[in-house]
């Protein structure tokens, strides 16, 4: 059996909140996938189903963000878990905006969600780091985290998370390499697709003087002789 938290807050206010983009991950993959209706229980909202012929449970915390692990070491305590059975999805901002970084173990860096699993249930789980980028200055990171969205980051946004949801299996079966790249491949693809027309590339020098609009021909002299003998022999 794993186990698959998304962090965030609860409540109406913070629903669309950077910070909350590990809840957002969740709910997709709960409506993507066969599972249960969200219930309560462990200090949580959570949905029962599999993936890949895995027993997955979702969790939701309700404690907040910062004691996230209460709700989490309860879960992991009543099915008799290890780290090894856990998957956290949760926001980074030490990744651009659309990011995804999946690894094993490491710090908390920070994030007081991890920071309150690690001390209830250790740290050797599986983070899914989706990034939201960083704003710029530490003064300015409370306000970014608990900011919502803007409306320029829907579209890779929403691509992202059903993009997770639709390739979970490779999340269950520990395809974490191929998972990023997936997911990175098909994000690139649609931000090539926005991307407006490319420039033609840059003409050379001589090629602009065969056009006779950008470079000014000198009118003596031995460039002027050469170029004059090379259009000649060219026409």
């Amino acid at each position: 059996m794993l186990v698959i938290v998304g962090l965030g807050n609860p409540g109406a206010q913070y629903a669309a909140n950077r910070h909350n983009i590990g809840f957002m991950a969740v709910d997709q993959i709960q409506r993507s996938a066969s599972f249960s209706p969200w219930s309560k229980k462990f200090k949580a909202e959570i949905a029962e189903g599999a993936i890949a012929g895995e027993k997955v449970l979702l969790m939701k915390p309700q404690t907040y963000m910062n004691l996230s692990g209460e709700a989490v070491g309860e879960a992991m305590r009543f099915y008799k878990l290890a780290p090894k059975d856990l998957i956290v999805i949760h926001d980074e901002l030490d990744l651009p905006a659309g990011k995804v970084r999946l690894k094993v173990g490491g710090g908390h860096g920070g994030h007081n969600g991890l920071k309150s699993i690690d001390a209830h249930c250790g740290k050797d789980y599986k983070r899914v780091r989706l990034g939201i980028g960083h704003p710029g200055s530490k003064e300015a990171v409370n306000g970014h985290v608990l900011g919502n969205f803007a409306k320029a980051d829907s579209e890779w946004l929403e691509h992202l998370l059903d993009e997770l949801a639709r390739n979970a299996d490779m999340l269950v079966k520990g395809e974490d390499s191929q998972l990023q790249n997936k997911l990175a491949l098909a994000l690139g693809q649609d931000a090539e697709k926005a991307k407006p027309e490319k420039k033609p590339a840059q003409q050379s020098h001589i090629r602009q003087a065969r056009g006779g609009n950008s470079i000014k021909l000198p009118e003596s002299g031995p460039m002027a002789d050469m170029l004059r003998k090379l259009f000649a022999d060219k026409k």
